[in-house]
């Protein structure tokens, strides 16, 4: 995980800012394993054959892990008075989702962009935010919304953007199976959106080494 700021994000700490809830799913493990064997029952394969024994236990188990991400973590932030109004980007985050159309694997790398006002917010909070919005079913353009929805609520403004760049396996491995695709999303808020020129700039910071389509 990369960030961009021209503000030292050393300060006081200062009062957490809330955090959208996200519903835990309730996941029955043990009626997953049960569908995992018969869908290999349903592939020609024998689950009890060895190299099988015991994968419908291990794919409940990551089915339970991955669609129950930590929820817990509060927002940290840090006073800072002479940090206003200048853009902070953060970039090199790299989460997995699982498009809920296919129930294949997409690779989402983001990055998210504010502009503070007073204080600053935890850079360890962006990675946070991206994996439990990654957690579930998603779609991109969902997801890229979700993390926008969510930072803008902890640092209390709509001065927030957030660029998706992603890996789609039911593009790259199903249907047209074109590799090379890649999938970018843009959510664009306040002051990304009256501003050009902060605009150009946050896109500069996301996508270093492409130019605009």
């Amino acid at each position: 995980m990369t960030s961009t700021s021209i503000a030292d994000p050393t300060a006081p700490e200062c009062s957490a800012a809330p955090t959208l809830s996200v519903p835990a799913p309730c996941i029955d493990t043990g009626r997953v394993s049960d569908l995992i064997a018969q869908l290999l029952v349903a592939l020609g394969e024998n689950p009890a054959r060895e190299g099988l024994s015991g994968t419908p236990e291990r794919v409940a188990s990551w089915w339970n892990t991955f669609l129950s991400p930590d929820s817990a973590a509060t927002a940290t932030c840090f006073a800072e008075s002479h940090v206003n109004g200048e853009l902070v980007v953060v970039g090199g985050m790299s989460v997995w989702s699982l498009c809920e159309h296919h129930l294949l694997p997409m690779n989402l790398q983001v990055t998210a962009g504010y502009v503070p006002a007073g204080q600053l917010l935890g850079l360890s909070k962006f990675g946070r935010i991206a994996q439990r919005h990654a957690g579930r079913l998603q779609v991109q353009e969902r997801f890229t919304r979700q993390v926008a929805d969510e930072l803008a609520s902890v640092i209390g403004s709509d001065d927030v953007a957030v660029a998706v760049r992603g890996t789609h396996l039911c593009m790259s491995m199903r249907g047209v199976r074109m590799e090379a695709a890649r999938t970018r999303s843009l959510c664009a808020r306040g002051r990304f959106q009256s501003d050009p020129v902060l605009s150009q700039q946050f896109l500069a910071l996301a996508h270093p080494h492409t130019h605009p389509e």
